[in-house]
């Protein structure tokens, strides 16, 4: 391919911009193309979490009302995540909350955490023949509290569509902390559509509350945008097929769809939020440690995780992007 072109630029990499104008100013992103039709925007200002990505030309994720948002203007009482909450193809949850906001062990803690209102720092940009690996960190610590640190690293293949993410979240203090994590993978239009096929291999289903579960014989079926819409979410125990557990989502109008895959040891609660209303039209493929109910919730319930002093955990999710119906259906 050199052959052809002046700088490999010209039609795959890595490149650096910052926003300007709006809420947004002064945001640092990782743009990155992979010659093959995928095109991601890292937020480095955002944990390094996804904004946004491009197959071939359609939109895969969900893109907010609030657009961008920098963390200057967080705000961490209660469910004010949400004048922030770009969505985005992913936004991590954590690191040591996740889900609705709620009082434990005398401590508020915000809707879905700080995390990804964290900037990251970039670490590396390597690049070979393979592909793109970048490395970032996030320091998610406090005087007199919790020490953690996310090390992030992805892998942007030349020779495939896909993104390998590793997360590596190290316990750097001296007392056990609470750890939970949640990757909220927001699927949007054009991929997400009424006659989208969603699929989450599973051996059994549990609604969140009564509302979705007034819904839950059509919890994996689609439907244009809805007014008035109020939410379902849905916690799946899933299958694994050699260790792996998959969900995933494929629009046979535009040909496209996306898999994700991730070890169920690492990431046990599959939870499905569908909102399908006007605007808000997205669907959450959201694997993690814990389900969004909210801290003291899994404590009460004793499936909180916790990393002791010196202690770390590995999560890691692939996502695959397909142009072929077989392909799709062939994941599964």
């Amino acid at each position: 391919m050199l052959e052809y072109v002046g700088n490999p630029l010209q039609i795959r990499g890595a490149e650096q911009y910052t926003l300007q104008n709006g809420r947004g100013g002064g945001m640092r992103f990782l743009y990155i193309r992979n010659g093959l039709g995928l095109e991601i925007w890292v937020s480095l200002d955002r944990a390094g979490d996804i904004s946004r990505v491009s197959f071939k030309g359609d939109n895969m994720g969900y893109f907010s009302a609030c657009g961008y948002v920098s963390p200057q203007y967080y705000d961490n009482i209660g469910t004010g995540f949400l004048k922030s909450f770009t969505a985005g193809f992913f936004t991590t949850c954590g690191l040591t909350a996740v889900g609705s906001p709620c009082e434990d062990m005398g401590e508020s803690l915000p809707l879905h955490g700080n995390i990804s209102n964290t900037p990251s720092s970039l670490n590396a940009v390597l690049e070979d023949e393979n592909g793109l690996t970048v490395m970032l960190t996030v320091n998610d610590s406090v005087i007199f509290g919790r020490k953690l640190t996310l090390k992030r690293k992805y892998f942007f293949s030349y020779s495939e569509n896909s993104i390998a993410l590793e997360d590596t979240v190290v316990n750097e203090g001296e007392t056990e902390s609470p750890y939970m994590i949640l990757y909220h993978c927001n699927m949007g239009y054009p991929l997400l559509d009424k006659d989208s096929i969603v699929k989450i291999p599973n051996n059994g289903v549990t609604p969140r509350n009564a509302h979705a579960a007034e819904g839950i014989e059509k919890a994996l079926i689609m439907d244009k945008p809805q007014p008035d819409y109020e939410e379902c979410c849905y916690y799946y125990d899933t299958k694994e097929n050699g260790g792996i557990s998959r969900a995933g989502i494929y629009n046979a109008e535009i040909g496209k769809g996306v898999v994700l895959k991730y070890k169920k040891e690492q990431l046990p609660c599959l939870t499905e939020w569908k909102m399908i209303g006007k605007r808000d039209y997205v669907l959450g493929l959201e694997p993690g440690n814990c389900t969004p109910d909210g801290r003291d919730i899994m404590r009460k319930n004793g499936t909180l995780h916790f990393l002791k002093g010196g202690e770390s955990a590995v999560t890691a999710v692939k996502f695959s992007f397909i142009t072929d119906k077989e392909a799709f259906e062939g994941e599964f």
